[in-house]
């Protein structure tokens, strides 16, 4: 049976990738650029290091520094509206998740008709957008390389995603030195995120052979190189290949989707304010636990794949993967639920609108109850 897999990024990878960064705005015939940051990656001086090589080319330059973690609607149209203002023609995105995020969205605004909230789905932007470089400084959210947008919506209070083969990046610059800035509690929240990309992919419904091989690949790297980066942050070789991971798996989960762990994600970021990657960490186990029977092979796969020890007992081996995930992170010291302010009488509410979530079609364990919900919320509390 046929099946699509869609890659799109030119990347460059590697140490000083970003003195690449003069040469793509050449070639683009770049006249007004826009740069997307936060105040994190301010503050590490990594937006000083990427204006200077911004400042090499004859341009005008735009900063947009007032991006959110889980970036707004509001936000989105703000930096939109100040992109249109300016005529930009080509993106610079620095960050993690959230800025590359964020200026995805402002990038469809800038050939398609607002708002924003519009595009929520699969497949409705319909006009092409303008080049937009990527630049990440996490490992952890792959949005450098995968066509999905995600965004809050705060009348709604709710997470929702952008879909479209149209918002790739056209380049990446991928520099693991950027990584070096993140402290060990940020590198293991990522990190999670970038495992539960892995795992959650890898047992989509929607996976082929294609994207189970970047996903497995992808997970063995976080599985080897996650403990020594958050043991040592200077270890570069681990930051280079966490990276590479990222980007592995970011062509694994951009074609084969997302399921359960994302939809409960979703959910808890956009009532809760909760970091993504905690969030996702948060529950993992336990959705893999939930979902173990619906996939047993693949379960047991990714637990052969990190060398955990196989008894050929079927019903025992599909739980060494959730066991395993469970062992990480209370190793990383990513906390509960009740920690990030859960409490169970949220719990209702949250399964209510995680019923809701289109990634939910993607789970292995399809016939989702609130109820399933709620035992899951509730190992997590």
């Amino acid at each position: 049976m046929a099946s699509e897999f869609f890659i799109s990024s030119n990347v460059i990878f590697g140490k000083d990738a970003v003195k690449k960064l003069p040469k793509m705005l050449r070639e683009y015939g770049a006249k007004n650029v826009m740069v997307v940051y936060d105040a994190g990656v301010k503050m590490a001086g990594i937006a000083e290091k990427v204006l200077e090589e911004v400042q090499k080319v004859n341009l005008n330059i735009t900063i947009f520094d007032g991006v959110i973690p889980n970036p707004t609607n509001e936000v989105v149209e703000e930096a939109a509206a100040m992109a249109l203002k300016n005529k930009i023609d080509v993106f610079v995105a620095v960050g993690g998740g959230s800025s590359i995020d964020l200026t995805k969205a402002v990038n469809i605004l800038m050939t398609n008709p607002g708002p924003i909230g519009q595009y929520g789905g699969i497949g409705l932007v319909k006009i092409p957008v303008l080049p937009l470089i990527a630049i990440p400084t996490t490992a952890g959210t792959s949005s450098e390389i995968t066509n999905v947008v995600a965004l809050t919506d705060t009348k709604a209070v709710c997470k929702y995603v952008i879909i479209d083969n149209r918002i790739v990046a056209d380049k990446v610059i991928a520099d693991p030195e950027f990584t070096k800035t993140m402290p060990a509690s940020v590198t293991a929240a990522t990190g999670m995120d970038a495992i539960t990309h892995a795992v959650e992919s890898y047992i989509s419904n929607m996976a082929t052979s294609l994207t189970e091989y970047h996903s497995l690949k992808g997970f063995q790297l976080f599985y080897e190189y996650l403990p020594k980066v958050v043991a040592d942050g200077s270890d570069m070789e681990a930051r280079e290949k966490m990276m590479l991971g990222c980007i592995i798996v970011g062509f694994g989960f951009s074609n084969a989707n997302l399921g359960l762990v994302h939809g409960i994600a979703h959910t808890l970021s956009a009532h809760f304010h909760l970091a993504h990657g905690m969030a996702n960490a948060a529950v993992l186990p336990y959705v893999m636990e939930y979902n173990a029977d619906s996939c047993p092979e693949r379960m047991i796969k990714l637990a052969e794949a990190i060398n955990l020890p196989i008894s050929g007992n079927t019903e025992k081996d599909k739980y060494l993967l959730s066991n395993e995930l469970l062992k990480l992170i209370k190793r990383f010291g990513i906390k509960t639920l009740s920690e990030q302010g859960i409490k169970e009488k949220d719990f209702e509410m949250i399964a209510n609108d995680v019923l809701r979530e289109p990634v939910l079609n993607f789970n292995p364990k399809q016939g989702v109850t609130k109820e399933d919900i709620i035992a899951i919320l509730t190992k997590a509390l």
